[in-house]
């Protein structure tokens, strides 16, 4: 039987999902001076329903860990912590550090990422279907306030961590959004979704402004690849009139061109990236195109 997901956002960072009778919580925090409605909070006779319940801390920040969670094991729940490897000493639960992964029961694994702030991200497969928290994972930057090197490290250490989940399947993420950082706020999760492709994207850590998260879903971004073939520029025809070509190379590069397949013009090439761009092309997204007279066939 096919598992379901039930997805509750509380607050900043914070999560539940529950899949069966299994609860996930990322990273709860019921806000300065508890400001979160008590209405949504998590309390332990709502949590009496389940038969496994898991608590994910990611780092120390205190909008990431709030204590309240380590009062519900005193009411004999089912719980399990498992935190960041950096938390300070004595801090209750499995600890992992970047790379580690731990199986929790024969359908439940997890496994820590490097972050670019305290402690480490999490991937969570339950049930054969995965779950990421990003915890502090971004591409911290402020582009009104950086300096150009200041930006590249920044840059450097959010593409070196994100390098390990190539290739990772991901049904749903958990990323942050922060409208603190200005400009380009938003860099970091459309890199992440560009890149890592999951199949839901869900923004958090959106600072009390939630027309941010909004605006986010709202914008609608697709990707798309132009896969030119030859076309008649100055410096191709520069190479094709030139003495000093490797003909190996150049009879490599022009493999097919013997089924009489002409070059193209720019402006079928301009033509065809227009189309992309626009709105006749906005149920076109993920797509490798290839504008080569069909060189790719041969």
């Amino acid at each position: 039987m096919e598992k379901q997901l039930k997805i509750v956002y509380y607050y900043n960072s914070g999560f539940s999902v529950q899949v069966g009778s299994t609860l996930f919580i990322f990273d709860y925090w019921e806000g300065e001076n508890r400001s979160l409605s008590a209405s949504v909070r998590i309390r332990p006779e709502l949590l009496k329903a389940y038969e496994r319940i898991y608590v994910f801390i990611s780092h120390a920040h205190p909008d990431h860990l709030d204590p309240v969670v380590y009062t519900w094991a005193k009411e004999g729940l089912p719980i399990t912590y498992i935190v960041s490897s950096d938390m300070p000493i004595g801090t209750i639960g499995k600890r992992l550090a970047p790379l580690q992964e731990k199986q929790l029961t024969q359908d439940i694994w997890v496994k820590a990422y490097q972050s670019t702030d305290l402690g480490v991200a999490f991937l969570v497969e339950a049930y054969g279907l995965r779950i990421f928290h990003a915890g502090d994972l971004n591409l911290w930057h402020w582009r009104q306030e950086s300096t150009l090197r200041e930006i590249e490290a920044a840059e450097k250490d959010f593409y070196d961590a994100l390098e390990p989940l190539k290739g990772e399947h991901i049904d749903v993420a958990m990323f942050p959004v922060d409208p603190r950082q200005g400009l380009m706020y938003d860099a970091g999760a459309n890199h992440f979704i560009l890149t890592e492709k999951p199949r839901v994207f869900i923004p958090m850590h959106w600072q009390d402004r939630p027309e941010v998260a909004i605006d986010f879903a709202r914008s609608n971004i697709r990707c798309n690849a132009i896969c030119p073939g030859g076309v008649e520029t100055e410096i191709g025809g520069s190479m094709m009139s030139g003495s000093g070509i490797n003909q190996f190379g150049m009879g490599r590069a022009m493999a097919g061109l013997d089924k009489e397949i002409r070059t193209g013009k720019p402006e079928e090439l301009a033509a065809a990236v227009l189309f992309v761009a626009s709105d006749e092309a906005s149920f076109l997204n993920g797509v490798n195109l290839p504008i080569d007279g069909g060189v790719t066939c041969y």
